[in-house]
Order: structure tokens, then sequence, then C-alpha cells
């Protein structure tokens, strides 16, 4: 089952797919219903049996061209395709077959609309390959205690590495987790430098060809903050044995620093289908997933340290997530919502930290205890109505928060 299909992770997973059609069958489709042409297409290629839309208006353009795709491949001369996929819409409709008999779920959605897929898939029983990371961080211990050990299995390039590293030692003997981090567009500006940053250059990623809410999280190293909190749930270290390295070349994607004093680290290209390849066959890897390093040429990767002062948002990230409870919603949330108002044109790039938190500075939600899908629910809609009234009201005050805090040396969370 493939969730969130026409996304750049569900186009490469779909890449992964074509080129082993020995290996893997596509049994569903979900899809926000936005490109209702590329959704009908891989339906037909793949010969999914269902297809699934959150907008009811997508619904009608998706069997459109369901037709219309399956009329030319009825033409003389032409390949006949499978029996139409059942067309499910509305907002509950892309949970629903999520809990549809697959071996292996897939969840590429989005942002916070993929908990609800998650959790179905998870109840279902199914292999969760988890690409929608912010499922994991709001759901929290909703998630993590609802998978059974081996259920989730990362897609990130990051937790994929950390997953693969693992494999050469016991847990008692892992030290610390090393997250890398390309640092985005801006790496080696200062704060003061981050003024009049527009999304055209925000979203020019260095290394990486992703979506457009990932770019700009790399570009703010909010996405860092949301791989430290997913990294302490998938693998139950505690925050201080998490940590993050700069490495521009994107070629590490990640270490596992073990107690004897030896590293280990994964890597390959910057190219998610390896990742994906993986989750989709783990524990086996799929020969040929993406070209490999070309050894026989020179190359140079460097480390360098993470400049938390310009890109705070792991610091924020990290108190969040050891404050617990609601906290890593709001700033899932709060994020989601000010990342938008930067792509609008009503926020500037410094902005969008700054206001998730203050955000999470106010937030007033259970902290530190169990939670239910209610309350998570409540703070991300509760933080995404605060950072809306303070997205809109930027111009208008003075919001420094975090750099005053740091000066401070007080914690922005």
């Amino acid at each position: 089952m493939l969730l969130g299909s026409t996304g750049s992770i569900g186009t490469q997973a779909a890449d992964v797919i074509r080129r082993n059609p020995g290996r893997f069958r596509v049994v569903g489709l979900a899809a926000g219903g936005s490109n209702p042409g590329l959704l009908a297409a891989q339906a037909l290629e793949f010969g999914a049996a269902v297809v699934a839309v959150d907008r009811e208006s997508a619904a009608d353009a998706v069997r459109d061209a369901l037709a219309a795709l399956a009329g030319q491949a009825g033409q003389p001369g032409t390949a006949r395709s499978a029996p139409p996929p059942t067309v499910l819409a509305g907002p509950d409709a892309v949970t629903e077959v999520a809990a549809w008999p697959a071996d292996v779920v897939l969840n590429g959605v989005t942002g916070f609309g993929g908990l609800a897929a998650t959790l179905a898939a998870l109840q279902a029983g199914r292999v969760l390959a988890l690409a929608n990371k912010e499922s994991l961080i709001v759901g929290g211990p909703l998630v993590a205690g609802l998978a059974a050990p081996g259920q989730i299995i990362p897609v990130d390039s990051e937790h994929s590495a950390i997953a693969q590293c693992l494999r050469g030692g016991a847990a008692h003997e892992v030290a610390q987790l090393v997250l890398t981090a390309s640092g985005g567009p801006f790496r080696g500006r200062s704060r003061a430098e981050l003024d009049g940053i527009t999304p055209e250059q925000a979203l020019a990623h260095p290394t990486w060809d992703m979506g457009p809410v990932i770019t700009i999280n790399s570009a703010t190293l909010v996405n860092k903050g949301l791989e430290v909190i997913e990294a302490h749930l998938l693998f139950g270290l505690g925050f201080d044995k998490i940590s993050v390295v700069v490495h521009p070349q994107s070629v590490i994607h990640s270490m596992v620093e073990f107690t004897d004093g030896s590293t280990i680290a994964q890597a390959s290209p910057p190219d998610m289908r390896i990742p994906i390849a993986l989750a989709l066959g783990w524990p086996d890897r799929v020969p040929g997933a993406a070209p490999a390093i070309d050894w026989s040429t020179a190359h140079t990767w460097t480390f360098e340290p993470l400049d938390e002062e310009a890109f705070p948002a792991v610091t924020i990230a990290r108190a969040a997530g050891q404050a617990g409870g609601t906290a890593p919603a709001v700033y899932n949330a709060a994020n989601e919502v000010c990342v938008d108002a930067f792509l609008s044109g009503k926020l500037p790039f410094a902005g969008i930290v700054d206001t998730v938190a203050q955000v999470v500075s106010e937030q007033d939600g259970r902290v530190g205890g169990a939670v239910t899908l209610a309350d998570v629910r409540a703070a991300d809609g509760w933080a995404r109505t605060r950072a809306s009234e303070l997205a809109a009201t930027w111009g208008l005050r003075a919001h420094h928060v975090v750099g005053a805090a740091l000066k401070r040396g007080e914690s922005p969370g």
C-alpha cells in the first residue's frame, strides 16, 4: 500500500517498484488529490485495486482520468488495462486504505495528516515503512506503544542509516547516535544574514530533491529537530545520546558511535530510493535501488558543528522532546503553519523558527504525562491557531524570542 503516491517519496517508491515487478505488487494508492492524472496513471500501471483521495472534490477528476487512460489502453494495438480500481474519497479515505490487506504500508503522506493512517496501519498489523515522521513525533507514545518490535521501518535517510549501523553491535554497546545534516542552502550564515531570504532561495536545496515543506524544513533545520525526536522514539535512546553534525556533502547519512570508541557510518549518494527500497524489502536489500558511490574518483567529506545560535530549531525540538506530552505536536503544528505563511509571503524566513519558539513556550497542554489522541488533536489545533495569529501580526511587533533567549542562556522551549 502506497500512501502519498504522487509526492516526492511516493514517486520514488513507484520507481523502485516499477523496476522490481517480480518482488513488489501495489494493492492500493492514496494521495491528496492535487494530481489526479498522475494518481490515475499509477493506479492503472500497477493494477491497484483501490485509490483513495482525502478531498471529496478530487474524486470525480480521478475517475475521469482513470476512464480516459483506460480508454486509451483499450484501443487497438495497446495493452488491455486491469479492472478499474475502487475510488474512495473523503477525510477518512486514506486512513481506511491504510488498513487494507497488504504486507507493507509505505506512509509518505506529508505532515500531521499522516497520523491517522499510521495508527490504522499499525492497528491492522501491517509493517509500516514510515516516511511521515510527523505522525511518530506528534503521536509519540501513542504510536510507539502501538507498534510491535520491528513493525516500524524508517524511511528517512538518517534513521534508515542508523538502523543499518545498529546491526554492527548490541544495544548495550551503543554510546550515541549521530545524525548528519546538510546544513541546507544557508549553511555558514549568521542570524543577521538570514534576513530577506525568499522562498525561491530556501527551496534551492544543495543536495536533495524533495517536496516544498521538507525542503523549507531542511533550510531552517526544523527537519533535523524533528529527526532528533524521531530517533529518540524509534531507537529508545535518551536525548543526551543523540547529537547532530553538519555534513554538507550528504553522503554519510548518519552514524552510530559504540562504547569501544568505534563509529559505524552508512554512506551512499543522496538518493531517497535507497532507504525507500530498504524499507520496502526490509531486512533484505533491493539490488540496484540507485547508483552507488563512484569509488574511482576523489571525494572529500567534511563535518562541522551545528551553529545553534543561527539555527536554533534543533535546540527547540530537543527541549520539546524532553518535555514530552503534547509539546512535540505543538512544535510540529506551529512549524507547518509557519512554513505555509513563509511560502505565501506572510512571514520572513527567520520568523518561521522564531514563531515556533514562541508557540512552544506558550503551550499549556499536557506535558510529561501520557496523552490521548484527543489531547494531540487539541494541541495541534491550538498550535495552528496561535501560530496563525502570530504570523498575521509579524510586521507589527519585534519578535526575536530565540535570539534573546539564547543570549541570556535560557532554553527557548
